[in-house]
Order: structure tokens, then sequence, then C-alpha cells
């Protein structure tokens, strides 16, 4: 009401200013109080993630094709390799077996079980983003893992689902052949960037 009665007083000079800002191309959908300048497009986020080998097996690309649009993930250090053991240290003092049950010796002998890539012959190594490893990511990309390995033909051999959040900030699938990590940037710069050192102390 106060508008109106603003307007029944208008002078002529302004009329004149309320036509122009009032007249406009009427194919315009844009507001004539909205500056019309060129929008700034965003940046699109390109993968960053490392390349596959080629040799990997076809449940592991099929796992890789899945994780890697994961906004969950750290594109760029979701990794899939062969496992890199890491250099043993300088070996112990020799020394004999003791006593009647011949313990405490140094020397194991030979073993039929030593692997030259220890348990799996492949590992995906899986990094969420951080600040995010205490709020449901690992939790979150543990569930597409699963769901992927589990519909692989022929199924593969996935132990059961454990309930619960994971306080450690470490999440490990065993898929038999291949093992996945699904990981914190602590726990990976802790416990999977120190493998080609000689050694060392966790």
């Amino acid at each position: 009401m106060q508008t109106l009665r603003r307007l029944a007083y208008c002078t002529p000079r302004c009329s004149r200013q309320f036509r122009h800002f009032s007249d406009g191309p009427s194919s315009s959908s844009i507001p004539w109080f909205v500056d019309q300048e060129a929008s700034v497009p965003k940046p699109q986020l390109s993968s960053s993630a490392p390349p596959i080998p080629s040799d990997a097996p076809e449940p592991v690309k099929e796992l890789y094709s899945k994780l890697a649009p994961l906004p969950h993930l750290d594109s760029s250090f979701l990794t899939v390799e062969r496992p890199k053991l890491p250099i043993p240290g300088p070996p112990l003092p020799y020394r004999l077996p003791q006593g009647r049950r011949r313990r405490g010796g140094t020397n194991a002998g030979e073993s039929a079980y030593d692997m030259p890539y220890g348990l799996w012959s492949w590992i995906v190594i899986a990094q969420v983003k951080e600040g995010t490893e205490n709020r449901g990511a690992i939790e979150s990309v543990v569930r597409v893992v699963r769901k992927t390995l589990l519909e692989v033909k022929p199924p593969l051999p996935i132990p059961p689902n454990l309930k619960g959040r994971m306080l450690n900030e470490w999440a490990m699938i065993d898929a038999g052949d291949f093992a996945v990590h699904v990981l914190s940037q602590t726990v990976r710069e802790r416990y999977f960037s120190n493998a080609d050192k000689p050694y060392y102390h966790l």
C-alpha cells in the first residue's frame, strides 16, 4: 500500500526512471537486478589415479573401475601393485639350540612357506580423503568393495562382513589371490611407505 502511494506522487522524472528499469527484453528470464556477467565455469576435477597394471586379474580391474570415481577416496593414492616385501634387516647372531628341548636357536632352517610375494599376488590400496576416516568413509568404501567382489563370476571367497565402525582407520578385505586395504593417510604413511627401506620399527 505504501509503495502504491509513492508511485501516485511520483514525478515525471521518477516515472521515466521506473520505466527504464522495468522495460527490458521480454525473452530474457534474468531479472533486471541481476548482474549479467559471464559465469565462471567450475573447475572440473580430473581423476589422477595411477594406471592399473595390464597383467592384473579381471576382478581387480573391475574393482578398480568401481573405486576410482568414489568421492570418499583420494584417487591419487588408489594403487594396484604386486606386494613389496620389506628388505630384511641385519641377520641375528648365530646361536645353537639350548637345553634338552633344543630351544633358543637362531637358525630356523629352510621353510616351505617362503613365497616371493607373501600371502597375496596383488594388493589394492585405497586411501580415503584426509579428515573422512572417522566419518564413515572407510565403511562406505568397504561396502562398495564387498558388493563388487560378491558379484564377480566365479564368486570370490569373501569373509563374513564385520558390523561396526573401523576404530583403527584401516580395513582389509581378503579376496583370496589379492587383498584390498582401505585406510587413512596416517596408516598408509606408517605401514605402506617404508617398504623400500632396509628395515624399520613400527
